[in-house]
Order: structure tokens, then sequence, then C-alpha cells
């Protein structure tokens, strides 16, 4: 049985171990609000650009004989080039083969946040076997993922810190530059990313979900409250100075305010994981407490009735 020292040093480490985790349990409560207003706020600034960028291209695919037409009356050289852009951008945002797919992985710098970011690898492990058989690279954000993959069979093409509160907007601009380079050099086919996505304080969950090519319903799909088979009407714009031109300052557009409300949603779940976890520490480290001082009665119990014990034999050997 440990001494009465060893059990008191016990208490105290253990009840300094708590004050942390409570500690850090507020601090994570405090910087969740913040950061789940941020996400909420930025939710439909995200789903209409998304809808716009959605439209334009629809539009394209129903009309993509406007984008060879539009180059005719330039020079031959400049044309050619000009189609060769279009044709990419539309091979960017309507999608025809996924071979080589670019996989964004979005962990923590931190842990002691819960399953964070064991959930997200474990999607992530899951994806590479849906897609098996094409090429997929992995551009990892945070220390912990970077950490991960490193000792995996698979190919890192770039690494960058974690996003917090005050950087995910910073940060997800500087990720949608380098991903709309590496799509319009024709560097990958698909871009993909892996998150925690914030449903409430008390659900998070790890998804993937495609960035580029959009996801575009059938020109001739049945809307939500459209129950028969009328064709769904495309809305016709102008564009100025031209459709192309358009889709070009719009995908990156895109990509950083989509970019913005997943790094914000997976701020506010890493800080939900971290406050749970840190409850979670805090009742196990009572609880732990609680057994450790009914240990210590109980051996500071058995000393003074061994002492007794003991007074009381040296008492009847003197009689004796």
């Amino acid at each position: 049985m440990p001494s009465l020292k060893a059990i008191r040093k016990r208490i105290s480490s253990v009840k300094n171990t708590q004050k942390i985790t409570k500690a850090m349990k507020m601090v994570a409560a405090a910087k969740l609000r913040r950061a789940q207003d941020a996400a909420i706020a930025l939710r439909p600034y995200a789903q209409h650009l998304s809808q716009i960028a959605s439209d334009i291209a629809e539009r394209m695919l129903a009309e993509p004989q406007l984008d060879d037409t539009a180059s005719a009356g330039g020079a031959q050289g400049a044309g050619d080039s000009d189609l060769d852009k279009k044709r990419l951008i539309q091979k960017i945002l309507l999608g025809q083969t996924e071979q080589r797919i670019r996989l964004v992985v979005v962990s923590s710098d931190r842990g002691l946040a819960g399953a964070y970011n064991s959930g997200l690898f474990r999607r992530a492990e899951r994806f590479f076997i849906e897609e098996k058989g094409k090429q997929i690279d992995l551009l990892v954000l945070g220390k912990k993922g970077r950490e991960y993959f490193r000792r995996r069979p698979v190919q890192i093409t770039g690494e960058l810190s974690g996003a917090e509160s005050k950087t995910a907007l910073p940060r997800a601009k500087e990720l949608a530059a380098l991903l709309s380079a590496s799509i319009l050099a024709d560097e990958t086919d698909a871009i993909y990313i892996c998150y925690n996505e914030f449903k409430s304080v008390a659900t998070q969950s790890a998804k993937i979900e495609r960035l580029l090519p959009l996801r575009l319903a059938p020109v001739l799909a049945k809307t939500a409250d459209v129950r028969d088979d009328t064709p769904r009407t495309l809305l016709d714009f102008e564009y100025e100075p031209g459709r192309d031109q358009v889709l070009e300052q719009l995908l990156p557009m895109y990509l950083e305010a989509e970019l913005s409300r997943i790094l914000l949603e997976s701020v506010a779940s890493e800080f939900a994981m971290r406050m749970r976890a840190m409850d979670s520490a805090s009742r196990n480290a009572k609880e732990m407490i609680g057994r450790l001082t009914l240990q210590y009665n109980r051996a500071r119990q058995a000393a003074i009735t061994k002492e007794l014990l003991e007074i009381i034999g040296g008492a009847e050997a003197l009689k004796g």
C-alpha cells in the first residue's frame, strides 16, 4: 500500500491538474461563442456566392457554344489562348474527369481536443479507400495533420499552420490563392476538403466536401417545389465584360468564401470539442480525488489502528 505522503502528493497533483482543465474549459467556452457567431454569420454569404457560381456555370453547360464563338474575332494566337483558358474554366466549374484529386485536410496545431483530429484522420483514410486508383495529393493544415500524414504513404504537396479565430480569414485567402493557382495551371482535376462540420455545441462531425468542380443540378431536373417534368428555367443575364471574365474573377472569390466558412466552422468545432474534453477531464479528476481521499483515509485509519495495537500490546507486556 502506498504511504500517506505518496497519496497526499498524488491528491495534490490531481487537484492542480483539475484547476488547469477547468481553466481550459472556460477559455474554450469563451472562444467558442465568438467562433460560432462568426461561422453562422458567414454561411449566408458563402451560400449565395456558391449559388451565383453554380448558376453561371450551369448557363455555360446549357450554352457551351457561346464560349467557342466569343474568341473568333481576335487574333489567331490570342484566340487559341483565350479558348484554351475558357475550356479550362469550364472543366474547373463543370467537371469532366476526376483522376487527379487534391485533398485539403484541416487539422489543429494543438491536442487536448477530444476526437477532433482522430475522427478527421479516419474520414480522410476512408476517402483514400473510396477513391482507390486515383492520384490523390494532400494539402495539410495544422501541426497534428502534418505529424500524422508524414508517417503514411501519401503525397503531401503543401503544409500550412492551423487556423484560429483571428487568422481564419487571412488563411482562407492564402489557401484560396494556392488552390486557384494549382487548378488554373491544370495540376489537378478536383479539389476536396476534409474538415469538422459545426452543427451545434454538442454535435460536430468529420466531413469531406467537394469545392471544385461545382455540384450542379441537371438543367432539366425538377426543383424542390416543382413535381412535374417542367424544365427548370435558367435566368438570363448580361455579363460585363464577359461571362468568362466574370467566372475567372469569381473562382477565387468563391473559394475564399467557402474556405473562410469551413475554417471558421473548424475553429468552432475545435473549441466545442476542447470544451467537452476538458469538462470530462475535470469530472474524471474529481472522481479520482474522491477515490484517492478514500484511500488516504483508509490508510490513515489503518496506521492509527496499528499504532494503537502496538501501544496496547506494549502495555500488556509491561503488566506481564
